[in-house]
């Protein structure tokens, strides 16, 4: 295994779940109204991108997940900063992606082969901060023999998973990677390129945090490519040890198996 190395923690302590619901957004096109009036004004704006949505694009599917699913129009909405143009757009991209991709298909049993390496998973508990948590083990991975396309499957499939089991009044997840034992073999920047796109474009704002735990030497030179990628989500990476998983972010018997001294 290669010697660890300390890399600049970009975020220093883990941050508080923090509401959209509950954020200070200004809406565009209108003046700051009230409490009742912003809900008025969402409820509108909602309606406005359905409309827009069904009359530009009426081969995307209904449903969860659709171009009707208002939960999911005014998340985008909220990501956008109420620009109706701006959620239209992305909103577009990211149903059609979900439906190119056959995301609602995807199952444990379809990925069974991936799944149990045990590359990736979802944590059984929460952490502290009620966040669902997926973890990523590094030395796993293996692209050079393991299918792309696959490992995109597997990564959907378990955001899925983990966004399916946020709690009631939280809205991110916690995304760890295990990089102890990482060699260059392990390496793969086309899959680090498609997990920034399916958090910026396909589920803005559900990764809360990012810790990178016991990065080894060989890890720098990806970070330095991948970090400018990251642009603003690199706000959100952590570099730290194991021993501040299992202190900082879980209780005894929350921790992962992984994570246990």
């Amino acid at each position: 295994m290669a010697a660890s190395c300390s890399f600049r923690s970009v975020v220093r302590a883990p941050p508080l779940s923090r509401s959209f619901a509950r954020s200070t957004v200004r809406c565009r096109s209108a003046a700051t109204p009230g409490a009742g009036g912003a809900a008025s004004t969402s409820s509108k704006l909602v309606v406005e991108v359905k409309e827009r949505l069904a009359r530009e694009h009426p081969g995307l599917p209904t449903g969860s997940n659709g171009r009707d699913d208002e939960d999911m129009i005014l998340w985008f909405l909220k990501d956008r900063k109420f620009s109706v143009d701006e959620a239209v757009s992305k909103l577009t991209k990211a149903i059609k992606w979900r439906q190119d991709f056959g995301v609602s298909e995807l199952s444990e049993e379809s990925m069974r082969g991936l799944y149990q390496t045990g590359k990736a998973y979802v944590h059984d508990s929460l952490d502290i901060y009620g966040r669902p948590v997926l973890v990523v083990v590094a030395a796993k991975h293996f692209p050079s023999t393991q299918d792309p396309v696959e490992n995109e499957k597997l990564c959907a499939y378990l955001v899925e998973k983990a966004i399916s089991r946020l709690p009631l009044g939280t809205e991110n997840i916690l995304g760890i990677f295990d990089l102890r034992g990482f060699r260059v073999e392990n390496g793969d920047l086309q899959f680090l390129k498609f997990l920034i796109d399916v958090f910026y474009y396909y589920y803005p704002k559900r990764l809360g945090q990012v810790l990178f735990v016991d990065a080894p030497f060989v890890f720098q030179p990806m970070w330095q490519i991948v970090k400018p990628l990251l642009k603003s989500y690199a706000s959100l990476v952590r570099f730290c040890d194991s021993e501040t998983v299992r202190k900082e972010y879980f209780t005894e018997e929350t921790v992962p198996p992984d994570f246990r001294s």
